[in-house]
């Protein structure tokens, strides 16, 4: 019989009683209250183009996770092997199904780690897996978790409905000219996604692509930015912009 997920919701509440009991008691006051996302890195073209659908199981839960590729990575296991591809852009050499097996093989090494306890809870609460992920189930449950991505309830919107969340902060550079903000603000949905600003890529001299960033940020400003005075400038017409769209933080 398949070993299956058991998540009472108390699970990482402290076992003395009586500090379980105000715990529970302050959960039940607030486990239905609204999200209120002040930070994350959801890309903002999921939410503007409301057709948008996550293209498989693999490319939503483990290429973009650098928390899951680090850890295999870190056990031996090469980076093409779990989907990313190299420098050179040759494509990776695993297929999505590959990868899967692969992260299921080692799903071990995730145990008593945040990585490990919100991905198995991402697939019990949101993707209805019961059973757990091994080498043995990983081809049923890929197949349960793509069947679900075809839903209509599945698309980036329907989810931001679906988990309550009352607002959603994107990460976006200084030289992003906001424009999927732009068409979620003006599709009418009432979703409301406002960017963050973050100006690192313009102000870490040190990287190696300062040059051509400092280029981007002339560009999408409007301002020629030839020395301090023009940098500060362009920063400033970027986080009006920026406000403009509804960012609150910095």
């Amino acid at each position: 019989m398949p070993a299956s997920n058991l998540l009472p919701d108390d699970r990482y509440f402290d076992p003395n009683p009586a500090q379980k009991e105000i715990a529970l008691q302050l959960y039940e006051r607030v486990k239905n209250l609204p999200l209120i996302c002040p930070h994350g890195h959801v890309d903002p073209l999921l939410f503007a183009d409301e057709k948008y659908r996550f293209p498989s199981p693999t490319k939503l839960l483990i290429t973009p996770d650098h928390y899951i590729f680090r850890m295999l990575y870190s056990q031996g296991i090469s980076l093409e092997e779990v989907g990313i591809p190299p420098l050179d852009g040759a494509p990776a050499v695993a297929s999505d199904e590959e990868v899967w097996q692969t992260f299921a093989d080692h799903f071990h090494l995730f145990r008593g780690t945040p990585t490990g306890m919100w991905l198995t809870q991402e697939l019990h609460d949101v993707f209805g897996v019961t059973e757990k992920l091994t080498s043995q189930s990983a081809a049923a449950i890929y197949a349960q978790i793509d069947q679900r991505l075809q839903s209509p309830d599945f698309t980036p919107r329907r989810l931001y409905e679906q988990f309550n969340i009352e607002v959603l902060c994107t990460t976006d550079p200084a030289t992003s000219d906001l424009s999927h903000h732009a068409a979620i603000r003006d599709s009418g949905w009432s979703g409301r996604i406002v960017p963050t600003f973050r100006p690192d890529a313009v102000v870490n001299l040190d990287a190696a692509g300062w040059r051509g960033q400092i280029d981007a940020l002339s560009q999408v400003s409007g301002i020629d930015v030839g020395d301090y005075a023009s940098f500060i400038q362009a920063l400033e017409q970027r986080r009006a912009a920026f406000k403009e769209m509804g960012a609150t933080a910095t």
